[in-house]
């Protein structure tokens, strides 16, 4: 089978080369997918440059992809050969089970339920996204901690970011779940938050940004879902309310973030960071679950329409795609592998 590897770290173009091997096969507890389309995710390049640490090991890059089940190993329950699925946290301490190659074995955790009416690129499009998302909007204090229709009735949610990937599915959960929505954007994708659903749309650059959210929210907003945690703290701390949540899935610039004793006591705010590859299971299978139920709702759309543009690559230009990410590329950045 055609796979991407790398066994070097560094920059996409210098260490990601198209391989044959052998396809792999399922044991206990696992499952064989053929890959339809894999997604691109800003965690994937960072692995591959060594942004997290560890040494060079053989590697099939992405986490997160769609297809069709083609085996099952001995124990699998619920999951059966021909099941249309999205996958994520495939490569998760499984360093060649990278959704970047024609068909990857995973454990049967993993692999969930793909509608029939679903699209492949949306199966490609909501794994870690998705499941950040869902997690960044259940941890806030008195709940909830599932997400479904009224769950968030009466909150006032803030997405920083709304033109990003995990944003884009921040506004539509929250939208979805019965919240009043607020996003933060550039002036230029604006459209993208609004088509994605936000109720209001702020430019984080203008200088009354709090204001023009406190005119949405006169006692604050109950939580944030923050991507700049260094570069938005200020703003952040202006607008929420007290006992209000701040969920940091990321600090987009790398400025630095430092803790204002002051204003969070005065606030008793929490914060809770968010990374799905420590966030626990049990926590990740919830999320896939209202995932779904929001799919089938037809709540979780992709594409330009949908405030969240879709880019596709081939397998054999792998390197591109992960370029095109690293370098901020706005909406979802898929590879295309099998017409299934």
């Amino acid at each position: 089978m055609k796979s991407i590897v790398h066994d070097q770290l560094g920059p996409a173009d210098s260490v990601l080369r198209l391989a044959d091997r052998e396809i792999p096969q399922p044991g206990q507890g696992e499952v064989r997918i053929r890959v339809a389309v894999s997604g691109v995710n800003p965690t994937d390049w960072k692995s591959r440059t060594g942004l997290y640490g560890g040494d060079a090991v053989e590697s099939v890059p992405n986490q997160d992809g769609s297809g069709v089940v083609d085996a099952v190993g001995p124990g699998v329950e619920g999951i059966a050969v021909g099941d249309r699925v999205w996958v994520s946290l495939a490569a998760y301490q499984r360093p060649l089970s990278g959704t970047a190659q024609e068909y990857t074995v995973v454990p049967a955790e993993r692999v969930f339920p793909l509608a029939d009416d679903a699209s492949f690129e949306l199966g490609a499009s909501i794994g870690i996204p998705g499941i950040t998302a869902h997690r960044a909007l259940t941890v806030a204090e008195g709940g909830p901690t599932r997400l479904s229709p009224g769950a968030l009735e009466g909150k006032v949610i803030l997405v920083a970011g709304g033109a990003g990937a995990v944003g884009h599915a921040a506004i539509q959960l929250a939208r979805w779940a019965g919240a009043t929505v607020i996003a933060t954007t550039s002036p230029a994708k604006t459209e993208y938050a609004v088509a994605a659903g936000a109720h209001h749309v702020v430019n984080y650059r203008d200088d009354d940004a709090a204001e023009q959210i406190r005119k949405v929210a006169p006692d604050g907003v109950d939580l944030i879902v923050e991507v700049a945690a260094g570069a938005n703290n200020e703003l952040d701390l202006a607008v929420l309310r007290p006992r209000g949540t701040i969920a940091i899935y990321a600090n987009d610039g790398d400025k630095p973030f430092a803790i204002d004793i002051r204003s969070n006591m005065g606030l008793n705010s929490r914060y809770q960071f968010v990374l799905l590859y420590t966030v626990g299971w049990e926590f990740i299978t919830a999320a896939a679950e209202d995932i779904n139920a929001a799919i089938a709702d037809g709540a979780l759309p992709v594409g330009e329409e949908a405030g969240l543009p879709l880019h596709h690559f081939p397998l054999t230009e792998t390197s591109d795609a992960h370029q095109a990410v690293e370098a901020g590329a706005t909406g979802k950045v898929l590879i295309d592998i099998a017409k299934l």
